[in-house]
């Protein structure tokens, strides 16, 4: 079996990205794991109340997927250019050391928000075989409302997929935990756009629904 960690730039991108996926895994037997860069706090400016509730959707989202690990660095939301990247690197290298998987996923990396580009650039440098021996594949999801603004050179183009038939239901609950970052069409991160990713990925491999990657390194 594997071991699945999926690296959020914020909190809900895990789940909008490929939610699907780890509901799979896990029903497969796999463990499943996820960094989350960023949060609310109040020292960045967030009030009680908001951070309180931030807290509660991430706590439901752990419980709904059951997942082996929830890792959060609390860095500032909009503002990872404001750390020095050797800082960030060495604390993204300690959960990557502790959970040790087999299999990396991670933002895209022409995402148009700057914290998800940056969140791929530290994360994709601790993935070099002679210091990370047990990551064997690193793929890039798609989020909505980031992804699918980049510009038109740099549009995600899938090579890999991943049938989610079963679980799409199950992710489009989950992602509604993010009651605030969820609304109605045509908002990019709404449950129509979200069923519509899927529908859209499942026709490419004839399925019902799947999500979509990029697969930038596989090692056997």
């Amino acid at each position: 079996m594997d071991k699945f960690l999926i690296v959020a730039t914020h909190p809900d991108d895990e789940t909008l990205g490929s939610g699907g996926l780890m509901l799979r895994k896990k029903a497969e037997g796999n463990e499943v794991f996820v960094l989350n860069m960023t949060h609310m706090t109040s020292s960045y400016g967030y009030s009680d109340f908001n951070i309180k509730k931030r807290d509660n959707e991430i706590n439901n989202m752990i419980n709904a997927y059951g997942l082996n690990g929830y890792y959060n660095l609390n860095l500032k939301p909009s503002g990872l250019d404001t750390y020095f990247e050797s800082e960030l690197i060495q604390k993204i290298s300690k959960v990557f050391n502790d959970v040790q998987p087999s299999i990396l996923i991670l933002p895209y990396y022409k995402d148009v928000h700057s914290d998800h580009r940056i969140t791929f650039k530290l994360c994709y440098s601790c993935t070099k075989n002679f210091r990370y021996p047990f990551i064997k594949k690193v793929l890039m999801m798609e989020t909505p409302s980031e992804t699918d603004f980049s510009f038109y050179e740099d549009a995600f183009k899938p090579n890999y997929y991943v049938n989610i038939s079963e679980y799409i239901d199950k992710k489009v609950e989950i992602a509604s935990i993010f009651k605030s970052e969820v609304s109605e069409h045509p908002f990019p991160r709404s449950v129509r756009n979200i069923r519509a990713y899927g529908t859209i990925r499942g026709a490419v491999i004839g399925a019902d629904s799947a999500e979509a990657f990029v697969l930038v390194k596989s090692i056997e």
